[in-house]
């Protein structure tokens, strides 16, 4: 998970009143498949001075920006309302509680995603004081885990897992979807792996498979979705291709698929890279090869801040017509460069610019420097996800952006269940860019972001040319 804090840019809220949706099987009989709407809102967020990254990457904050995805849900009974941040790059769903001292700091930074009172519900159980989720830099939370009714959308998983953080340095909760065994107690209590929420559904024979799919759509876009159980064939361009998961010391922990070249326009950046990259929702930007990235800002006229690690470009960029491509073996995903565009001023309130007057905006790829290759947000809103945990597979199309036709069909079980989807033959393997060692849950990486000081950019940064349109 990968946050910067500053005001929540285009962040997608799940509705609390969403319901499941209705769908039908491929052979007609009746699915079982959990879908949500994702509604994107711009939300202001309290400062948060501990926002946090999971990723052992040099990283940096600007002043309060956080670009997350977020669920409406409720825990208990009678049921306490919470904004829950989905993360695809963790595992545990975690809380915070208002005896946090965290959470007693004023304006209190909890209130928007909520705060669990465990003596407040009447279906809480206790399981253990084992639950400590901590990162690199020192934040994190510790706590308990216990298990409570778990409504999301009008589903009800009961007796459902979760961490409370009475000791914590981070505001917003978290629902993680990765694989159980990064869960915490599996990496920091040598414990069995317990079922989280996609497993969680299908042991209540609300799903078949353990999978998922995600559409986060574009980045002006005001909805998207997330599917438990089933793909929705109208969200992606021409068919699904399937490719492994990548494995790290012998296990499937994480969302790794192998990266194997990427273009800007017509210039190659890199090919035959057989680097493992790690799709994360919970990263605001894409972290890719430090080289790559220099290459990338020279071409389109960014600035780098070194002490925040994350590069400015002029926002006029935004009206390019030029493309990157990333390709997987065989499947391409293309990213328009206004994807990768993001506006300081929505975010703000304020328009930061270089020195010479020309209005800056922050640039979505950042430099993965000594840390894992990381494909975030600013990259899947330009991919259609499926995350299949039952086979150690993705599948990948190209997104059909601001659609408002639905065709859901039910994801099945054994080899080969997801629908219009075809395996990659003979898919590369990743050569580098894996970790070595365990579930990742068992130190969970992560850089506090430090505030970008003083009046921005302005009188910062000197010598800007402008972006060059010769790649297009």
């Amino acid at each position: 998970m990968r946050t910067i804090p500053i005001w929540v840019l285009s962040s997608l809220l799940l509705s609390s009143t969403g319901e499941a949706v209705a769908l039908r099987k491929r052979d007609g009989s009746p699915a079982r498949v959990i879908g949500f709407d994702l509604e994107s809102k711009i939300i202001q967020a309290p400062n948060d001075k501990n926002g946090m990254r999971r990723r052992n990457t040099v990283t940096a904050s600007l002043d309060n920006l956080q670009t997350l995805y977020f669920v409406n849900a409720t825990l208990g009974n009678p049921p306490q309302q919470f904004r829950l941040h989905l993360d695809t790059g963790s595992s545990d769903l975690w809380v915070n509680t208002a005896n946090s001292q965290l959470c007693q700091e004023v304006p209190n930074p909890c209130a928007l995603s909520g705060m669990y009172a465990a003596n407040q519900s009447s279906s809480y159980n206790y399981l253990g004081s084992y639950f400590n989720i901590s990162y690199v830099d020192g934040s994190g939370a510790t706590g308990d885990y216990v298990t409570d009714d778990f409504n999301i959308g009008g589903t009800v998983l009961t007796d459902f897992q979760f961490g409370i953080g009475y000791e914590s340095s981070a505001a917003q909760g978290i629902l993680g979807v990765g694989y159980p065994i990064n869960e915490v107690q599996v990496g920091r209590a040598g414990m069995d792996p317990y079922d989280n929420i996609a497993a969680k559904m299908k042991a209540q024979g609300l799903i078949q498979s353990n999978a998922f799919s995600l559409y986060l759509n574009s980045l002006s876009a005001s909805t998207g979705s997330i599917l438990f159980g089933g793909v929705d064939t109208e969200h992606f361009v021409g068919e699904l291709q399937t490719l492994p998961i990548q494995m790290h010391a012998d296990i499937h922990s994480e969302f790794l698929v192998t990266l194997t070249d990427v273009t800007l326009g017509s210039t190659t950046m890199g090919s035959d890279l057989a680097i493992a990259v790690l799709l994360d929702s919970g990263s605001s930007l894409s972290y890719l090869p430090d080289a790559m990235v220099k290459e990338i800002y020279s071409m389109v006229g960014a600035v780098y801040q070194e002490e925040q690690a994350v590069a400015f470009v002029p926002c006029a960029l935004r009206q390019s017509p030029a493309n990157m491509t990333f390709t997987f073996s065989k499947p391409k995903i293309t990213v328009p460069i206004s994807e990768l565009v993001l506006d300081l001023f929505k975010i703000t309130g304020r328009q930061p610019t270089f020195s010479n007057g020309a209005p800056a905006c922050l640039f979505g790829l950042a430099p993965a420097g000594a840390g894992t290759h990381v494909l975030g947000d600013t990259f899947m809103r330009s991919a259609y996800i499926v995350y299949d945990m039952e086979n150690n597979e993705i599948s990948l199309a190209q997104t059909r952006f601001n659609t408002s036709r639905s065709n859901i069909l039910e994801i099945g079980t054994g080899r080969s269940s997801v629908p219009s989807a075809i395996t990659v033959a003979e898919p590369v393997a990743a050569t580098h860019g894996l970790r070595g060692g365990g579930a990742a849950a068992a130190h969970s990486t992560a850089h506090v972001l430090t505030p970008l000081a003083g009046p921005f950019l302005a009188g910062v940064i000197s010598g800007i040319l402008g972006f060059v349109s010769f790649f297009i």
